[in-house]
């Protein structure tokens, strides 16, 4: 049974930064696209960034704008947030998500949309104060 796990978030001042994680209790970790997504209430989940099995490729979002960076652990069975210049705007919970299949010929278009993944963990809230 495929597992994830968020931690990390917390609350933070306007400016700080933060390192999400999201343990993986999958078999074969790298053969897994992973994901990060936030939701804030009542509206749909958004999508941040993904990284390929490998971690040769990333993919983000227009509205990071450099702000965030995805990275993963193939040895540690872990893929990281992490984020930067932290806003109120930001305050949303933060999901990791993982599929089996490969993203790396498909148009963000495709695999930013929530249903495209097949894994969730439970999500970890982050709270920024101005």
């Amino acid at each position: 049974q495929e597992q994830l796990v968020e931690s990390g978030g917390g609350p933070v001042q306007a400016g700080g930064s933060l390192r999400l994680s999201c343990a993986a209790s999958i078999r074969t970790f790298s053969n897994y696209a992973m994901a990060w997504f936030r939701q804030p209430p009542e509206k749909e989940r958004q999508f941040i960034a993904a990284v390929t099995g490998s971690g040769s490729n990333t993919y983000y979002a227009d509205f990071v704008k450099g702000r965030f960076t995805i990275s993963r652990d193939n040895d540690r069975d872990t893929v990281y947030l992490h984020v930067n210049n932290l806003k109120p705007e930001d305050t949303d919970v933060y999901y990791c998500a993982a599929d089996p299949a490969s993203i790396e010929l498909r148009p963000i278009s495709w695999f930013s949309r929530p249903e495209r993944w097949d894994y969730w963990g439970q999500g970890t809230q982050v709270t920024v104060s101005s």
